[in-house]
């Protein structure tokens, strides 16, 4: 039996682009590669039986850190399950003359790890040195647009709204512009002025 197994970091992602073809079962999960405590994929290796084939896109969607993808591995290898990944073109079986596939997951996994190492460094030196400039502020806060409306529409001001939320008053302005212009209800020129001269 050809068994699948697709995985993407976050809710927000698709699994469009992991095409496996043909397969009789499919696990799939939407979840951060950063271990194998997983649910789906958990489930997969308690599935597959001897003589099975676990089809993945590529090795990065079954695991992250090269330990760990040795592991899935040879637990697979071991109920006497194939592994297969497509972007790649590797099949690890189990078998002896598999010297050289073992070797090439090695050699990617250890580069795909050094990959990462160096993207979370030069990340680190660019936090610090904007640190250092005064300009780092972290990541940007996410704006809730309906709570901006929800709290307008009980009558109070731009200003506390801005105070309620913890942003900025420009924020709740540029809000409730865009909702005017999408819903095409204009915002009451009363707010637009009070915002003008800052007396809200």
């Amino acid at each position: 039996m050809r068994v699948g197994y697709r995985r993407v970091s976050t809710t927000e992602q698709n699994f469009d682009r992991q095409d496996l073809g043909a397969v009789e079962k499919m696990f799939e999960e939407k979840v951060s590669g950063k271990n194998t405590d997983r649910q789906a994929l958990q489930e997969m290796i308690d599935f597959v039986r001897s003589g099975d084939a676990v089809v993945v896109y590529s090795i990065d969607r079954l695991a992250r850190d090269l330990r760990d993808l040795q592991t899935i591995i040879q637990q697979l290898n071991d109920k006497g399950v194939s592994v297969e990944f497509i972007s790649e073109h590797l099949t690890f079986s189990g078998a002896a003359d598999d010297a050289f596939a073992k070797l090439q997951l090695q050699m990617m996994g250890a580069f795909a790890e050094f990959e990462r190492s160096i993207i979370k460094q030069r990340q680190a030196e660019g936090i610090a040195k904007a640190k250092a400039k005064g300009v780092y502020k972290g990541r940007k806060k996410q704006i809730d647009d309906s709570k901006i409306l929800e709290l307008t529409a009980q009558g109070h001001s731009q200003h506390q709204v801005a105070e309620l939320m913890g942003i900025t008053r420009m924020s709740v302005y540029r809000c409730l512009k865009h909702n005017r212009s999408t819903s095409k209800q204009p915002v009451s020129p009363t707010l637009l002025v009070i915002f003008r001269w800052g007396k809200c």
